[in-house]
């Protein structure tokens, strides 16, 4: 079996990507854009909000990118009866040993998959967004550390709402990105029903997919982030883009520093992945829609008339200037 390491220069990023884009695409068709964000989001130690309708593969790709990065995989379906203990565990008394032990719930894992997060009551989507953020589970004031690679994968269906308990605005800043997953296009979906005509079952993606980067080679690839060059004038770009959405009056308010953070460090990671050593306008502007898209809420007037977030952040990026 290959396995691939990542050197110190960012050029080797290709490498990487090669190797993930070579096992995931054994299963997965299509949906290249989504995995590069997806890739993104790592690289930054971001976490994910996945918005698509049911079938669009989200959770087949999550468990496929555990896979290749020897990564661990849970996966919890949330309801509405789910309690945040059934997320981080709980304190259990043994009766042999007479003594409580600490059972560690599914939230200790390097990837976790957050089915239908907006299905659980805010008290359990509390607990988790705590997690995401504290890197730590807190029992009867004892902290337990989670993986250093702890990635939370949140799915919501964008079209069914009954039943639901919509993440609000404060916790849906703490997600880095939000990816939305369309349906496939005609020759995507006609090579999905050619593959299962043959024989694929989703539950074979252990024996077709191969274990190809160590978790701490990707822990180096990170680290290259922090050696990718950006120019002072795409600062203060990062910085007048957001801050314009402060100053729209078709937006009820605006992005925060953490959106800015965020813009900054997807800029470096979309360079990271070309495999290059410096930031582009480029860059900033194909990462505004994942960073910015699930931070503003716009006026009741306008989802009236059928504006997105998306055409209004296309309008701000028209008006401010692009540094040369």
């Amino acid at each position: 079996m290959e396995e691939h390491s990542i050197g110190r220069e960012p050029l080797q990023m290709a490498s990487l990507k090669q190797a993930i884009d070579g096992e995931m695409s054994k299963i997965i068709i299509g949906q290249k854009e989504v995995l590069d964000q997806v890739l993104i989001c790592l690289l930054c130690r971001g976490n994910i909000l996945l918005e698509g309708v049911p079938g669009t593969a989200k959770t087949l790709m999550v468990r496929i990118l555990a896979r290749i990065i020897h990564g661990d995989f849970k996966r919890i379906q949330f309801t509405p009866d789910l309690m945040p203990s059934d997320i981080t565990g709980n304190n259990v008394f043994d009766l042999k040993s007479n003594q409580f032990y600490f059972s560690r719930g599914p939230i200790f894992t390097d990837f976790l998959l957050a089915d239908e997060i907006n299905r659980a009551p805010a008290k359990t989507q509390a607990a988790l967004l705590e997690a995401m953020e504290e890197k730590k589970v807190s029992i009867d004031g004892t902290s337990y550390p989670l993986s250093p690679f702890f990635t939370v994968f949140a799915t919501q269906n964008p079209i069914e709402f009954e039943g639901t308990y919509p993440l609000p605005e404060a916790q849906l800043d703490r997600f880095f990105f939000k990816i939305k997953i369309d349906y496939p296009d005609p020759e995507s979906e006609s090579a999905i029903l050619m593959k299962y005509h043959h024989g694929f079952r989703p539950d074979q993606v252990e024996k077709l997919v191969s274990p190809k980067i160590r978790m701490e080679d990707f822990e180096k690839a990170r680290e290259a982030l922090n050696r990718i060059v950006v120019e002072d004038s795409l600062i203060h770009y990062i910085r007048d883009l957001v801050r314009a959405t402060r100053n729209h009056e078709e937006f009820l308010f605006g992005a925060g520093p953490r959106a800015s953070i965020s813009l900054l460090l997807a800029a470096k990671g979309k360079a990271l992945l070309s495999g290059r050593t410096f930031v582009t306008p480029d860059d900033i502007q194909s990462m505004i829609y994942p960073v910015l898209r699930h931070r503003l809420v716009l006026g009741p007037e306008v989802e009236l008339e059928g504006v997105s977030v998306e055409d209004l952040l296309g309008r701000i990026l028209q008006t401010i200037e692009v540094p040369r």
